[in-house]
């Protein structure tokens, strides 16, 4: 159970990253798409086939959209249910399929998100589907309470800039009118975060995520589990003598980026709530929240 009874400041500290490039440079373009992938536990799809896109090669759509889609059921059936007490609930025995019995366990009998404000709210206040977990959720959280307000969706043509973008599931589902709403009543903050999931689970189900796309030679933008993940890779003959990513990861915890202004506006008695929080932005490698406490 959440425990939000003491008055901390929480600042996060997290691992150093892995010198993926250091690993990868010199070696044969061939071992890069197979190597990458067993770097990392988490959106191995999607970085396998951010290589092959890069390389000019067939990418699959479809795993990644089982992987996006198997991501954000575990946190609607085991995680964020685990947070409020309440036991892991098995994933439908359909969801590779996006079939029946999955649309039923996240919308209910309407077998679709909302389409409309009134209709999210109305889904919130019911027992259908994943509204339960999303009442929870907000109920935690007063309206301006862990958002990050001011931080632009990133784009095709800046995600390899400089300067602070919102790298999530978020900007995917960002100009829904039920989004909007959320983001007007309470702000770009957990519940926001939480409810883009159900928008992608729907997309991920009508086939409706983005694209591959290849950017230029040796680049590409692939779907994620948590975002938009980049790569730039350069060969000499077989062999790769620079490569680059950026991550929804790297997105989220640039200094004044998404992260740290969720924790700026999360106030002091509520720094209990911090694993939460962690755990809807869901950074794919290790953050520590440290707290300071005032007395």
């Amino acid at each position: 159970m959440l425990d939000i009874g003491h008055s901390s400041v929480l600042y996060a500290q997290p691992a150093p990253g892995v010198p993926v490039a250091r690993l990868i440079v010199g070696r044969d373009v061939e071992d890069v798409a197979t190597l990458l992938p067993r770097l990392f536990n988490l959106c191995r799809a999607a970085q396998s086939a951010a290589v092959e896109a890069a390389l000019g090669r067939q990418a699959d759509c479809e795993d990644i959209g089982r992987e996006i889609l198997r991501d954000h059921l575990l946190k609607f059936h085991v995680s964020w249910p685990a947070f409020f007490g309440s036991p892991p609930c098995p994933l439908p025995a359909d969801w590779a399929a996006g079939g029946p019995e999955l649309r039923n366990a996240a919308f209910g009998p309407a077998m679709r998100p909302p389409a409309t404000a009134a209709d999210f709210y109305a889904f919130l206040h019911s027992e259908l589907g994943y509204a339960p977990v999303l009442k929870n959720i907000g109920g935690c959280f007063a309206g301006g309470e862990a958002v990050a307000e001011g931080v632009p969706p990133v784009t095709p043509e800046t995600i390899w800039a400089d300067g602070v973008f919102d790298n999530s599931v978020a900007v995917r589902a960002w100009r829904h009118p039920v989004m909007a709403a959320i983001a007007s009543e309470h702000g770009r903050g957990p519940l926001w975060r939480a409810a883009a999931r159900l928008f992608d689970i729907a997309a991920v189900i009508d086939g409706d995520i983005p694209p591959i796309v290849a950017t230029g030679p040796g680049e590409a933008i692939v779907p994620a589990a948590r975002g938009s993940y980049a790569v730039k890779i350069a060969l000499e003959g077989n062999t790769v003598t620079s490569f680059d990513r950026v991550t929804p990861t790297d997105h989220l915890l640039a200094d004044g980026g998404v992260l740290d202004r969720t924790l700026a506006s999360l106030p002091a008695h509520k720094a209990g709530l911090g694993p939460l929080l962690l755990d809807i932005l869901d950074p794919c490698s290790p953050v520590r929240l440290r707290e300071v406490r005032h007395a």
